[in-house]
């Protein structure tokens, strides 16, 4: 939506260690016999994330894998209405149009590292009140990070939709998942078609949004599935047709070739495939990590089925409030925008983190 402000890049340069005797600023540094000089280019990270909002505690979102920051555009604008606050939400390394030097490493612990120094970045030694909010893997990832202490001014937790024991029993399926989804669209328009009509995204505003941050362009032409399928037919005709009838094929394939080039064929930012060897880390503790975090906790979820047993005995002892938004899918916050808000606004001004906004029918 166009009330979501202009986005912001932030680049983090990566500290260096310190040289051996330290180096006052402006000094200069002899290079001794057999030294060579470093002309490396420092590390650095450029993370893009949205805002919107000057005052009231910041909402820090976190996207669930293969998602982006846009995946909470339609939630914001609900939330906003509702509540004074912030929102930042980010798009987390090798996601969106984040970038980073080392993208491959998609390990908890370095993801919820990624979200101190984004926050260290933004507000400096003494940031706002925060309220940490993650879809998914993003939930996963705002549970490590609180539990780290990365962010000091945490003022609560809100996870949705990822649970230890549902999550763990996915991963054996999920792979299977990701190869019966279309490797490639022929517009960013049929790749939204899809989402809605398989189910992926049951909102259609927000998967009009959502999904321009789930895939790019292809950097090099690529054949559709469908052009794919006719030029190879047409090269396995050509094989069986004589000799005399191989030169109008061929000129016939050459042509079908260059108008496939002429599409624009979109496909995937992120290939979640290649990330399964971190899959283990974001989940497995999962839900122990979560009850000990020591800040009020709401816990949204799909299906009343998801609880595993450790969060069923924690939601029994009153350690967190959970809260069932049926007819959801699993992106319950662009599925349900409103409810989702409904449900955060309700928690936050509970805990007297913030106040309705002055004539916000309650």
């Amino acid at each position: 939506p166009n009330r979501m402000e202009k986005q912001l890049h932030l680049n983090l340069l990566a500290s260096r260690p310190p040289m051996a005797g330290g180096l006052q600023s402006g000094a200069k540094m002899r290079m001794g016999p057999g030294r060579k000089r470093d002309f490396s280019p420092l590390p650095w990270s450029h993370f893009d994330l949205f805002q919107l909002g000057a005052h009231g505690p910041v909402l820090l979102l976190l996207h669930g894998g293969g998602h982006s920051a846009l995946s909470w555009a339609v939630f914001t604008v609900m939330i906003c209405s509702r509540i004074n606050c912030r929102v930042v939400a980010m798009d987390l390394r090798a996601h969106g149009d984040t970038k980073v030097k080392n993208s491959e490493d998609l390990s908890a612990e370095t993801m919820a590292k990624d979200v101190g120094k984004v926050v260290e970045a933004l507000y400096g030694e003494n940031p706002p009140p925060i309220m940490m909010i993650g879809h998914s893997m993003g939930g996963a990832i705002a549970v490590h990070t609180a539990a780290a202490n990365h962010i000091p001014s945490l003022l609560g937790l809100c996870v949705i939709d990822v649970v230890e024991g549902t999550a763990m029993d996915a991963l054996n399926s999920m792979q299977n998942f990701l190869r019966s989804r279309p490797k490639t669209f022929k517009s960013v328009e049929n790749a939204i078609e899809w989402s809605v009509k398989s189910g992926q995204i049951r909102n259609i505003e927000s998967a009009r949004v959502s999904m321009v941050g789930q895939v790019k362009k292809c950097e090099e032409p690529m054949v559709s599935p469908g052009i794919s399928k006719s030029i190879s037919e047409g090269i396995i005709e050509e094989e069986e047709e004589d000799e005399e009838g191989s030169e109008s094929n061929h000129k016939r394939k050459k042509e079908d070739d260059q108008e496939a080039k002429k599409e624009s064929v979109y496909t995937w930012r992120i290939e979640l495939s290649k990330t399964e060897k971190y899959w283990d880390g974001w989940f497995r503790g999962l839900s122990s990590l979560f009850l000990s975090c020591p800040v009020p906790k709401l816990l949204l979820l799909a299906g009343i089925d998801r609880l595993d047993k450790d969060l069923t005995i924690g939601q029994m002892q009153g350690k967190f409030q959970m809260q069932v938004l049926p007819q959801c899918g699993h992106a319950v916050h662009e599925d349900a925008p409103e409810k989702v808000a409904d449900a955060l606004a309700t928690f936050m001004v509970r805990h007297k983190f913030t106040q309705f906004k002055e004539g916000f029918p309650w």
